[in-house]
C-alpha cells in the first residue's frame, strides 16, 4: 500500500494506493487465528518494540499522536454537524469554513476577526469591512447565546437555492455558519 500525501493540501485529498508489490517477499496472514499466522505476528511484535523508547519519550509520543487524531476526528465531526443543520448550503464551502474554524479557535482574535477570517476565502469579493459590519451582530449579541443569533440570522434569510440568495444573504448565511461553528469547536 502506497500513501501520498502533500502537506501543503487537506489531508482529504490524500491519494491512497494499493496494490501488490510482485517483489514482496511478506504476504499479510489475513486469518490470525491460524496457526502458520503465528510466527508472523511474533516476528512482527519483535520489530515493534518499545524497549528502546523511554517512559517520557512513549508518552510524548502518544500524546502528540493522539492530540493529532483528536483535531482530525473533530474535523471530520464538524463538516457533519455542518453538514446536518445547514443542508441548502454547497458542502465545499462548509468544509471550507469547517477548515478555516479549526484553525482560527486557537488564535486569541476577537470573535468578529474569527468570524472574518473563517469566511474570508469563501467570500473573497467581500471587503474585511464590509465582513465586519455583517459580523458583528453574530460576535457582540449582547442578550442571547451564539446558538439564538444563528438561528435568527438562518430564518432571517430566504429559505430558497443558495445560488439564488443574494450576495449579503449569502454572506449573512456564511458568517452564521463561521459562527455556529466556532461554538462547536469551543464546546468540544
Amino acid at each position: 500500500m502506497t500513501l501520498r500525501w502533500n502537506p501543503n493540501e487537506s489531508i482529504d485529498t490524500a491519494e491512497i494506493e494499493v496494490a501488490e508489490t510482485p517483489t514482496s517477499k511478506i504476504s499479510y496472514p489475513w486469518n490470525p487465528s491460524d496457526p502458520s499466522a503465528e510466527s508472523f505476528l511474533s516476528e512482527l511484535e519483535r520489530e515493534f518494540s518499545l524497549d528502546d523508547w523511554d517512559d517520557g519519550e512513549i508518552a510524548q509520543r502518544s500524546q502528540s499522536f493522539f492530540s493529532h487524531l483528536d483535531a482530525r476526528w473533530s474535523a471530520t465531526d464538524l463538516k457533519t454537524t455542518l453538514a446536518q443543520k445547514f443542508v441548502s448550503v454547497p458542502q465545499a464551502l462548509l468544509a471550507a469554513i469547517a477548515r478555516q474554524a479549526q484553525k482560527v479557535v486557537e488564535t486569541s482574535n476577537s470573535l468578529a476577526d474569527q468570524l472574518i477570517e473563517c469566511v474570508q476565502d469563501v467570500l473573497p469579493t467581500w471587503a474585511e469591512d464590509d465582513l465586519q459590519v455583517l459580523a458583528r451582530p453574530l460576535a457582540y449579541a449582547m442578550r442571547s447565546d451564539g446558538a439564538d443569533v444563528v438561528d435568527a440570522t438562518v430564518n432571517s434569510v430566504r429559505a430558497i437555492a443558495w445560488s439564488d440568495l443574494s450576495e449579503t444573504e449569502q454572506a449573512r448565511m456564511s458568517l452564521a455558519i463561521a459562527r455556529y461553528a466556532i461554538d462547536q469547536l469551543g464546546e468540544r
